[in-house]
């Protein structure tokens, strides 16, 4: 019968095919194997190779026998390949080829930026650490060191110095801060040393200064007398606030003679008075014999040749001495009875 020679042909050229692919697929997992990628095969790929093997020897024709040698002749290695942990695990599905190296490499070149980004970091955090500890140290030590000198016997008052002083006795104020000697000079009791000035009428103010390694200075400011009042059999000599400076039985010498309607250094005319004193300029202020006022406008104050200079009230004082000097050098102070400056711009001066 004609017929089953064709059948029996075809069968054979369909398990040729078979064959063929099945040879061509284990040529395919052999070359996957070998690639230098060293991306392990999946595990559906032994398996398809596996399937397509089993097939021709169902069929059994001799010339399927090449596939199934052909597959048993994988390299050796590949059970170490398989035993290996496939990056697919890690990554994601192997890419073959020169992409899968690409990224092999970037992945490496990721992880080394990686650790030399935290090993940057750690090393900038230990650096600032170590400037901080050093920092925080040396000024610990500093403390320490400015501690143990400020309280050391060696920082003590050996020395008090007094500076300012014309009417108050400087040997005095030192005998009353005797006991600031020996003190260390951080320690000194500025309150004692202000108790002890402040007992002493002449000084308006003072200052409190130590000099290394042992000397404390006192700088004292003292009051400006600025005339005498007559007290009873007494005379006061007395400063701008009125203060009493000092209290003799005569008129201290050098300073005018002060006259008030309350004969005491109180008032608006004891103020203006002293505030036109002040404003004299030295070369005047020695010829003042005495000076009066009965109001705060009213000032008047008499040579010592006997001319009167009438005043006024204390605003405007500066240009009024201005313009007193010049009539004074302008005229004859043997013929002048009077000047009259009240009004610096129209001055009068009237003669003997």
């Amino acid at each position: 019968m004609p017929s089953a020679p064709r059948s029996a042909a075809g069968k054979l050229q369909a398990e040729r095919l078979k064959a063929e692919k099945a040879a061509e697929a284990g040529r395919s997992a052999k070359a996957a194997i070998a690639a230098p990628t060293k991306f392990a095969p999946t595990e559906s790929a032994p398996t398809k190779s596996a399937s397509a093997e089993a097939k021709p020897e169902k069929a059994g024709p001799a010339k399927a026998e090449p596939t199934t040698a052909e597959s048993e002749r994988t390299p050796p290695d590949t059970a170490a390949e398989s035993r290996r942990t496939p990056l697919s695990r890690l990554r994601g599905l192997p890419l073959p080829g020169s992409e899968g190296r690409a990224l092999a490499k970037a992945a490496r070149e990721r992880r080394r930026f990686e650790r030399g980004e935290v090993r940057r970091f750690t090393k900038r955090a230990r650096r600032r650490r170590t400037i901080a500890l050093v920092t925080a140290g040396s000024l610990v030590l500093l403390a320490l060191v400015v501690a143990a000198a400020a309280y050391s016997p060696l920082m003590a008052v050996k020395t008090i110095e007094i500076t300012g002083t014309q009417r108050v006795s400087a040997q005095d104020i030192q005998d009353s801060l005797a006991d600031q000697v020996g003190v260390p000079l951080t320690l000194v009791d500025r309150a004692a040393v202000g108790r002890v000035l402040g007992s002493y009428p002449l000084v308006r103010s003072y200052s409190v200064q130590t000099r290394p390694p042992s000397t404390l200075i006192v700088s004292v400011v003292e009051r400006t007398p600025v005339g005498v009042i007559a007290d009873g059999a007494e005379f006061d000599l007395v400063d701008p606030a009125g203060v009493v400076i000092e209290t003799a039985p005569a008129a201290q010498e050098g300073y005018p003679l002060l006259s008030t309607p309350t004969g005491s250094a109180s008032g608006a005319a004891f103020r203006a008075t002293a505030r036109v004193l002040l404003t004299l300029p030295e070369s005047l202020e020695s010829q003042v014999a005495s000076a009066a006022a009965t109001t705060g406008d009213d000032v008047s104050l008499t040579l010592a040749d006997g001319a009167v200079v009438f005043w006024g009230g204390s605003d405007d004082s500066a240009l009024k001495a201005v313009v007193l000097e010049k009539l004074m050098a302008a005229t004859d102070p043997a013929a002048v009875a009077s000047y009259d400056v009240s009004s610096p711009e129209a001055a009068v001066v009237a003669r003997r």
